[in-house]
């Protein structure tokens, strides 16, 4: 495949507001049916595409087995209308492979692969990683480049060597605070390169400079305006692009007010958007004090009325 391409399945470019939906749960089993929804809400209020089991969805706590079935559930009910993109990366390169092979054989349209987490390999590792990994697919291959998480991060040098010996990796999501690092990349390798806004409240920024997307966890309780900010910018309406950055910017910043998911998930349930706001440990639950700040947040975003 050739990368400058960005053919893919359906023929669709990789771009636009791609949810990295949650994982629901229900007393500790994974909550098909409300996924299932989930998947159809995004569709239908305009999101451009879905991810499945990126950070958002808690996927170190599932087993390979509950993250391909996520998978062939929002193959399922997408039914080619939106973007598909399997984040398929694992610390185990076996499991990263077989989530691949999985993908691949779905229908997914690309896969998102993060560095191995703890493991801290050296640069020539992660070369040799990503070859690996992209060789065994057709697919677009998109590098999760997340170092506060996964302890380890992607040089631009590292990128050029693996893009010289495969032409499947389409570009990266960039979850981290550094739009120099995004700049380099898109200079050296041309416009071409998909890079995903992985910081929310980086995503007008970032896109500004020229990333083709984001991948926001705010797209879980505002598909449609987060899907509005991309169309924007992609369309030149600077003014509307800028409104829609500071309507967004405090949900943006919410996701962190604890580790991700959290806030994500008690927003959620507040929205009804899921019956419980259920983690497995070592995730925990909303405190009763950060409740009360994210409900203040809801409502200043008019997605919750004062009487909620």
């Amino acid at each position: 495949m050739e990368t400058d391409a960005l053919a893919q399945a359906d023929g669709k470019r990789l771009w636009g507001s791609v949810t990295p939906l949650i994982t629901p749960f229900r007393n500790g089993a994974v909550d098909y049916e409300t996924y299932a929804s989930l998947v159809e809400r995004h569709i239908r209020e305009g999101g451009h595409g879905v991810l499945v089991n990126g950070t958002t969805a808690e996927p170190s706590t599932l087993t390979v087995d509950e993250r391909t079935r996520l998978l062939d559930s929002a193959i399922d009910v997408a039914k080619h209308r939106c973007q598909i993109i399997a984040a398929t990366g694992s610390q185990s390169q076996a499991e990263t492979r077989a989530l691949c092979d999985h993908a691949t054989r779905a229908g997914a349209n690309a896969l998102l692969v993060v560095t191995p987490y703890y493991i801290k390999p050296p640069q020539r590792g992660l070369i040799e990683y990503f070859v690996d990994i992209a060789s065994r697919t057709s697919l677009p291959v998109l590098i999760y480049h997340i170092p506060g998480r996964a302890a380890v991060g992607v040089t631009i040098d590292t990128i050029a060597q693996v893009r010289d010996r495969v032409a499947n990796l389409a570009g990266l999501k960039h979850a981290v605070n550094d739009l120099g690092f995004a700049t380099e990349c898109l200079a050296r390798f041309g416009a071409d390169f998909r890079i995903f806004v992985g910081l929310e409240e980086l995503s007008f920024p970032m896109m500004v400079i020229g990333a083709c997307g984001v991948m926001n966890a705010v797209g879980n309780l505002a598909p449609g305006k987060v899907a509005r900010l991309c169309t924007a910018v992609v369309q030149g309406d600077m003014d509307s692009a800028r409104r829609l950055h500071f309507e967004l910017f405090e949900l943006n910043q919410a996701v962190f007010f604890d580790t991700n998911p959290i806030p994500i998930k008690y927003m959620a349930r507040r929205l009804g958007l899921l019956p419980s706001n259920e983690h497995r440990l070592p995730m925990v639950s909303a405190t009763p004090e950060l409740e009360r700040l994210l409900d203040q947040v809801l409502r200043r975003a008019g997605l919750l009325s004062s009487a909620a």
